[in-house]
């Protein structure tokens, strides 16, 4: 089985105690991890997590908390940057982060875990 593909929903889950999916997010990350997949959040989603950190100036928490779970940060590739710009011209209710988290998970042929229905359904 390849890398679990993480997106900003379920990041958000895993750092947020408070979080509604927090819980959820605990469990499904903890299975892959145990199952010995690779856990990767692709750089666009990394990105869109961080900013409720940085304005809080909490932004070394957020990324030392990422790293300690085994998470690895997938940098976008050109190739992932055209794949995106395509799944985004197909989908015109897709937002571009979320068409760079798919493009991602299919350039590393991964698994996406999502939270979010829409995108979901197109992973």
């Amino acid at each position: 089985m390849g890398a679990l593909i993480l997106d900003a929903s379920v990041l958000i889950g895993l750092l947020d105690a408070a979080d509604a999916r927090h819980a959820r997010a605990v469990d499904d990350v903890g299975s892959a991890d145990v199952a010995g997949r690779p856990l990767v959040a692709p750089a666009s989603a990394y990105s869109e997590v961080l900013v409720a950190f940085a304005r809080a100036g909490r932004l070394v928490d957020a990324r030392e908390a990422i790293a300690a779970m085994g998470i690895s940060v997938a940098p976008l590739t050109a190739a992932m940057a055209e794949q995106a710009a395509e799944l985004r011209a197909d989908h015109k209710q897709l937002r571009l982060p979320d068409a760079m988290v798919l493009a991602c998970t299919r350039d590393m042929d991964g698994e996406l875990l999502t939270y979010d229905q829409r995108l979901a359904r197109l992973g």
